[in-house]
């Protein structure tokens, strides 16, 4: 790990244009499981695999399910940013990272500060009426009960991208832009195996592309420094 670290660093010190592409395992710093680890939701006992009930078509079949399940698992509002989340800003604001492209909704990049923030799956910060288009913030769906109802009388659903909906075009245009552009491509905490997000990486047309992940992933082989480590244990060299 030491050597693959220095060149990492030394990447980063001689560069003004970094991108972080990252996965759960940012957000797993931070206490909030993700899908397919031993503590993920896969391994939790639900009446419904959490990918169908996290799907278009159950959200419309049963809503008042999802809304359950919603609220106990997909609303970590008192979660805070962790060393990742920060240094990421802290780049930012040194004019080394130019964008963080994330497939997490929890929105603890902006929270940490960062401002160029491609968030491909939404953000449960972010709640509208399905009938008339008002914003309602996430206490607002935390406190409402069975299925949230604007004043108007519409449902309010998350702007999160369900299973079985496209991602926004707007977000993955802008996210294709800058990994295209980077001189210094870092991708953390993902497995790699979720599409359409995870084949955006295939867009980056540099030689220094960083992986860095606790598990091996299908495009190992193809990156130029791979560290089999916790992105915690990575970015707290950078304290």
């Amino acid at each position: 790990m030491e050597n693959a670290l220095k060149t990492l660093k030394t990447w980063i010190d001689d560069s003004t244009n970094v991108v972080f592409f990252g996965g759960a395992g940012v957000s797993t710093e931070s206490g909030i499981p993700d899908f397919r680890s031993v503590d993920g939701l896969y391994h939790q006992k639900f009446n419904y695999p959490p990918e169908e009930i996290l799907s278009h078509s159950f959200f419309e079949r049963n809503p008042d399910y999802f809304y359950r399940f919603y609220r106990e698992k997909m609303l970590p509002l008192e979660a805070q940013p962790n060393i990742v989340h920060r240094v990421l800003a802290k780049w930012e604001k040194d004019g080394k990272l130019r964008a963080v492209v994330t497939q997490n909704i929890d929105g603890l990049h902006q929270k940490a500060g960062s401002q160029t923030v491609f968030e491909l799956h939404g953000s449960v910060l972010r709640n509208y009426c399905m009938r008339c288009g008002k914003f309602h913030d996430a206490a607002f769906i935390r406190d409402s009960r069975g299925v949230p109802k604007c004043a108007c009388g519409g449902t309010v659903k998350p702007d999160v991208v369900l299973y079985e909906e496209g991602l926004d075009d707007a977000t993955v245009s802008g996210a294709i832009s800058a990994i295209s552009n980077a001189d210094v491509l870092i991708v953390g905490g993902t497995s790699l195996t979720v599409y359409p997000a995870a084949g955006l990486i295939r867009y980056y047309r540099g030689s220094k592309l960083a992986l860095i992940n606790r598990d091996e992933t299908p495009y190992d082989a193809a990156a130029d420094l791979v560290l089999h480590e916790t992105l915690g244990d990575v970015f707290g060299e950078w304290k």
